[in-house]
């Protein structure tokens, strides 16, 4: 799988998205059967080691996350399968099947997929997630709504 790498971080020592590629390519580490839920999009963790964590995604048509943070945690993903939208204040991009994206800690999105196909994602994070914040987009700009804990929220 070859993946077109966008945003800062690219050749870091820890590169998070050249982990993403290493563990899309080992599938048989997945869990058995990935669950795709009518309701909202399905994730599991991955792996919590070596100062990272990766989690896997599916998204339907249509699902998305909202507007949101991850507290300060460096991340990178990469779409496996599928088409996903990411939503920036600076603009909007689309990431199809082998693309990645880096972004820092301060990063502020939201990830759509507005394709007509399932899609299926690898996040990874540093360090481990322990929050998320959530906004809402108000006029042009983001208001915080809340602050999401790891282990209570999700």
């Amino acid at each position: 799988m070859t993946a077109t790498v966008t945003g800062p971080r690219a050749g870091t020592p820890t590169d998070l998205l050249a982990t993403a590629r290493r563990l899309a390519a080992d599938p048989a580490h997945w869990p058995s059967t990935l669950h795709f839920d009518t309701a909202d999009r399905w994730y599991t963790r991955l792996t919590d080691a070596g100062g990272h964590e990766a989690w896997l995604l599916t998204w339907l048509p249509g699902q998305g996350t909202g507007w949101h943070d991850h507290g300060g945690s460096a991340g990178a993903f990469l779409v496996v399968a599928g088409q996903l939208r990411e939503d920036t204040i600076g603009g909007t991009r689309s990431l199809t099947t082998g693309t990645g994206r880096r972004f820092g800690a301060q990063h502020i999105h939201r990830v759509v997929n507005d394709g007509a196909l399932p899609a299926i994602s690898l996040h990874v994070y540093s360090p481990a997630l322990t929050s998320m914040t959530r906004y809402e987009m108000v006029g042009g700009s983001l208001v915080r709504l809340a602050v999401e804990r790891a282990g209570a929220d999700w």
